[in-house]
């Protein structure tokens, strides 16, 4: 498998936090992120993500159906929250669909860019893990059925969402920790979907 390293044999900065990713899109950011907490879930855009590669990877029968469903708005969401918002959803859910299926480990985890804060970053990478967490428990049991390294992986992601983001220092250690950790999820987050998608879909039928 192209995953060489688990969370729990990185080294030890680590263990304090995690990394981050910038998606170059078109999807417009503020009316995702209104829509989104016009939601039932009240989900932030990187929770969101994190929920739509968790249902993706997972194996689930129409991921996209589904995510958007499970962030469907509340009755009392008005027009100028939910305004473009389903739109910028869906094209998250292409592009995303498109750099899982691409060749190379392509996969770009919705997180803020660089410039943020460190804290911010941390916060938004632990709302993308703890969203894949939360689509997994999700999937129907029956078909879930995780293999030993994807086991180890849904261990260490569980590891990522128990850090203290209190703590945090916005120095150069912490931030090559989350650079670090967010390759880490990055990759492991395809090597599931490798595993559990690509490969059952290359089998031949018996």
């Amino acid at each position: 498998m192209p995953f060489g390293r688990s969370l729990s044999r990185l080294s030890s900065p680590f263990t304090a936090l995690f990394s981050q990713e910038e998606v170059a899109t078109n999807i417009d950011d503020d009316r995702l992120a209104r829509y989104l907490a016009a939601g039932a879930l009240c989900a932030t855009p990187s929770e969101a993500h994190g929920i739509l590669c968790g249902l993706m990877c997972g194996g689930d029968a129409d991921p996209e159906s589904t995510w958007l469903q499970q962030l469907s708005l509340a009755p009392e969401a008005d027009d100028l929250q939910i305004d473009g918002g389903r739109e910028a959803l869906s094209e998250l859910a292409r592009l995303t669909r498109e750099e899982l299926e691409a060749s190379e480990f392509g996969l770009t985890l919705f997180l803020p860019d660089d410039s943020r804060p460190l804290a911010e970053r941390a916060t938004a990478l632990y709302d993308w893990v703890r969203g894949f967490l939360y689509a997994w428990g999700t999937l129907d049991p029956a078909a879930a059925q995780p293999s030993a390294e994807t086991n180890e992986i849904l261990r260490d992601f569980t590891d990522v969402t128990r850090m203290d983001l209190d703590r945090l220092d916005d120095d150069e250690q912490n931030e090559e920790a989350l650079t670090e950790v967010s390759e880490f999820i990055r990759v492991a987050a395809m090597t599931i979907y490798l595993e559990r998608v690509l490969a059952r879909a290359r089998q031949p039928e018996s």
